[in-house]
C-alpha cells in the first residue's frame, strides 16, 4: 500500500460531513481540557494522544462504504467494518507516536528553547509513525508469507 493524497476525496464528501468532523473533533478537545482542569495536566496530557477526529471519521468511514457497495449493487457485508478496523489500527499507531512527541516537549520544553524543541519532537514524531508503519508493513508480509509457505 502506497501512501498517497487523493483530492478528489473532498468532491465527494458532503459539507455537512465536514462539520460533523470539525464539531465532534472540538468536543473531544474540550473533554481533553475538561479533564486537564479538573485532574490537573498531567492527566490530561495523557488524553491529548487521542486522535480528536477518529469517532467522527469512523462513524462516516463505515456510511461511506456502505452506500459504495449500495450503489454498485452488492449486499451491504462487514467491509465498513473493516475499514474502520483499519482505520483504528492507523489511528492507535499515530497514537504512539505522538507519545514519542509528547514525551519529548514535557522533558525538553523546560530546559531548551521552544523551537528546537518543537523542531526534535516533530521528528520524533516522524521517525517513529514511518517506523511504526514499516514495523507494521513487515510484519503483514512475513505472515502473509508464512502462511503461503505452511504444507497442506
Amino acid at each position: 500500500m502506497k501512501i498517497r493524497v487523493d483530492l478528489s476525496a473532498l468532491r465527494r464528501t458532503h459539507w455537512r460531513e465536514h462539520l460533523i468532523r470539525f464539531l465532534l473533533g472540538g468536543l473531544v478537545t474540550v473533554i481533553t481540557g475538561v479533564i486537564a482542569k479538573v485532574f490537573g495536566p498531567g492527566v490530561g496530557g495523557l488524553f491529548l494522544a487521542f486522535p480528536a477526529i477518529f469517532p467522527a471519521s469512523a462513524t462516516l468511514l463505515d456510511k461511506h462504504e456502505r452506500e459504495k457497495k449500495q450503489k454498485a449493487g452488492i449486499p451491504v457485508t462487514v467491509r465498513g467494518c473493516l475499514a474502520v478496523g483499519l482505520d483504528a489500527r492507523g489511528a492507535a499507531l499515530g497514537s504512539i507516536a505522538l507519545g514519542g512527541f509528547a514525551l519529548i516537549l514535557w522533558k525538553a520544553l523546560p530546559h531548551y528553547p521552544s523551537a528546537a524543541v518543537l523542531g526534535a519532537a516533530l521528528a520524533m514524531w516522524i521517525v517513529l509513525a514511518a517506523g511504526i508503519w514499516r514495523v507494521r508493513k513487515l510484519h503483514v508480509y512475513l505472515s502473509r508469507r508464512r502462511r503461503l509457505q505452511r504444507p497442506g
